[in-house]
């Protein structure tokens, strides 16, 4: 009798797992398991931790849903407090496992973590399946080593010269260990959150496979919001100006092939236009993004990044303080920030304001902001965080909070965020430090570059008093 362990990792649904579906053909009789790596919830040197409560929830969310599902199939989850190099090899142990299966990594964390555990246990055969892309690594024309430098060079041959694969339908069946029963996600007191910590949390979308699915269909069939996408993915406010996929897909909760295909189907009965190119094209940027961190490895980490670039860092951390609790005093960058701190997520024009404000006006390192990205943000994938970091610190022109917040009339998510400016005007929402506004901060500074943007927020909605 073949007996097999099925890990999962940030795969945490049944659709389109090719792990899974592997191990069910290949196995008779199979264990599941997902375990907690304690590193990931560390205290970090800049103050927080390298994961807070969010992602935690967050993923407490995806592993529970995942244990439902699997259990509906006659199946289980052992969900282990312990890092997967101390768990896995005593779980083969005690149940004679010959074969475990699992996604591919791709990141040096997580690579380091599986190349662990397979040195503990040669005798057991691994089979890792690559699941993370749209495309398939095998697929496309280039090698990891030649992954081009622009989005552009990677695009293009890409969509000429391959197709994503068919996506795994979910399996009806587990061949499952009988003996083996589910054991429960860890309380948040085992990595040190506080009860009111973890009370308070507050995951702007729900966690899990379930939920990943019920959101792919709402956004597509159910409201057909997906044809507006492209003239609304920049605003700020609510959950239907963008998809909000980028969770789902964080924790593997879904599949960017189900994805594609869902869309595909969407501009056949539905309708086919710029928006539905367009959320096709970002998740091959994010293709792109994964096999770019991959040809650079580690050096996506570091300040001089993947090109050795040079910026001089002042480096205040009274400064970075506040841009993290959203207290610099500039409202649109503060009403983000905050959102991110509750919620766990922030909008895409949110994270280019506050990353370039960070970096190009207060002249801190681009890696302590990544660092807090990652730390908050419930969609944090690894290449994508890292790399959007780099190109806003060595890529992208200055982007300016204070004409952005005009130009994607921000007040009312403003309003949201900052409740002590709710009561205030339009005007004043947007530039409070023109007025005597006492309850809120005044900001760090107030940069000459500014001037032309408040001059025409006040010329657009008159200097009221």
């Amino acid at each position: 009798m073949k007996r097999g362990l099925v890990w999962f990792k940030n795969d945490l649904r049944l659709h389109d797992n090719e792990a899974l579906c592997e191990a069910i053909s290949n196995c008779d009789e199979l264990i599941f398991c997902y375990c907690l790596e304690e590193i990931l919830f560390q205290n970090l040197d800049l103050g927080f931790r390298k994961a807070d409560i969010n992602r935690f929830k967050f993923l407490e969310e995806s592993v529970t849903n995942l244990q439902t599902k699997l259990e509906k199939l006659g199946g289980h989850l052992l969900i282990s407090t312990k890092s997967a190099k101390d768990f896995i090899p005593r779980i083969v142990a005690e149940h004679n496992i010959t074969a475990i299966y699992g996604e591919m990594e791709y990141a040096p964390e997580e690579l380091a973590l599986t190349g662990n555990v397979e040195k503990m246990l040669p005798d057991v055969t691994f089979n890792f399946y690559w699941g993370k892309t749209l495309y398939h690594i095998d697929d496309i024309p280039f090698s990891i080593a030649d992954i081009p430098l622009t989005s552009k060079a990677y695009r293009i041959p890409v969509s000429q010269e391959s197709n994503p694969r068919a996506s795994y339908l979910s399996p009806s069946y587990l061949n499952a260990d009988a003996d083996i029963l589910s054991t429960k996600f860890p309380p948040y007191s085992l990595y040190g959150f506080t009860r009111e910590e973890y009370e308070m949390a507050n995951t702007f979308v729900e966690g899990g496979e379930d939920n990943g699915l019920k959101r792919l269909y709402h956004y597509t069939f159910e409201t057909e919001l997906l044809t507006g996408y492209r003239w609304t993915r920049n605003r700020s406010l609510g959950i239907d100006y963008s998809s909000k996929f980028s969770p789902y897909l964080a924790l593997g909760c879904i599949s960017p092939r189900e994805i594609y295909r869902t869309v595909k189907h969407y501009e056949k009965v539905v309708k086919k236009n710029q928006s539905t190119w367009w959320i096709v094209f970002e998740l091959v940027w994010r293709d792109y993004f994964t096999f770019k961190g991959m040809k650079f490895g580690s050096n996506i980490f570091r300040t001089e990044g993947f090109k050795n670039r040079n910026i001089k860092f002042k480096n205040n951390r009274n400064h970075f303080e506040k841009w993290c609790r959203g207290l610099t005093g500039i409202p649109f960058i503060d009403a983000h920030m905050r959102q991110l701190n509750e919620t766990g997520y922030m909008s895409n024009r949110g994270r280019v304001n506050c990353s370039s404000y960070l970096i190009h006006d207060l002249k801190i390192d681009w890696t302590w902001g990544a660092a807090y990205f990652e730390s908050k943000l419930i969609d944090y994938d690894v290449s994508a965080n890292w790399l959007n970091w780099h190109v806003q610190a060595y890529e992208i022109y200055y982007t300016n909070p204070v004409n952005q917040s005009n130009k994607y009339k921000a007040q009312e998510f403003i309003r949201k965020w900052i409740p002590v400016l709710s009561d205030y005007d339009d005007l004043k929402v947007l530039i409070p430090w023109e007025f005597e506004i006492t309850e809120y901060p005044k900001p760090i500074e107030i940069y000459k570059k500014w001037s032309r943007s408040i001059n025409k927020i006040k010329k657009d909605l008159g200097v009221q008093k």
